[in-house]
C-alpha cells in the first residue's frame, strides 16, 4: 500500500486536515484501509483505487485517511467494515463502498454514488441475526 500511495502521490490526511480540505474539493474519495497488516482486502483496494480514479477520468480525487483518524471518521460516516471508500462532494457525504468488490460492481456503484445529492450518512444497521430479542418481563 505504501508504494501505491507514493507512486500515485495520494495525500494522507487526518480528520482535522480533511475538515479543512474537503469543502474546497468537488468530489473526493476517502480510503479507510483499517489495519492493513490484518486485512488482506486493504492492499487489494489500494491496488484498485488508482485504477478507479483513472477509469472515472479523475472526476474524483483519492485521499488516504490517516490511521489515527479512521475511528473518528468511521463514526461520522457510519460504516461498519474495512476497507472502505467514502465519497464526498464539497465535504458532504455521498456514499460508501465497503470491502473489496468486483470491478463491474465498483463501476456501477461509483457511477450511482456520483449521481447522488449529498445527504446524511445512513444509520448503522446490524447484520441479520445480530439483533437481540426484547426481554420479557418476569411474572
Amino acid at each position: 500500500m505504501e508504494s501505491i500511495v507514493e507512486r500515485e502521490n495520494f495525500k494522507i490526511m487526518s480528520a482535522d486536515e480533511l475538515e479543512a480540505y474537503a469543502p474546497d474539493r468537488e468530489d473526493i474519495v476517502l480510503f479507510f484501509a483499517g489495519d492493513a497488516a490484518r486485512m488482506a482486502d486493504s492492499d487489494d483496494v489500494a491496488v484498485v483505487l488508482p485504477e478507479l480514479v483513472k477509469a472515472f477520468e479523475n472526476i474524483f480525487e483519492a485521499v488516504i485517511v490517516h490511521r489515527e483518524s479512521e475511528r473518528a471518521l468511521q463514526l461520522k460516516y457510519r460504516f461498519n467494515a474495512y476497507p472502505a471508500l467514502v465519497f464526498l462532494r464539497k465535504g458532504d457525504y455521498l456514499g460508501t463502498i465497503q470491502k473489496i468488490q468486483d470491478w463491474t460492481d465498483y463501476i456501477n456503484e461509483i457511477s450511482d454514488i456520483l449521481k447522488r445529492s449529498p445527504s446524511a450518512p445512513p444509520p448503522y444497521s446490524l447484520p441479520d441475526g445480530c439483533a437481540t430479542q426484547p426481554q420479557q418481563p418476569a411474572n
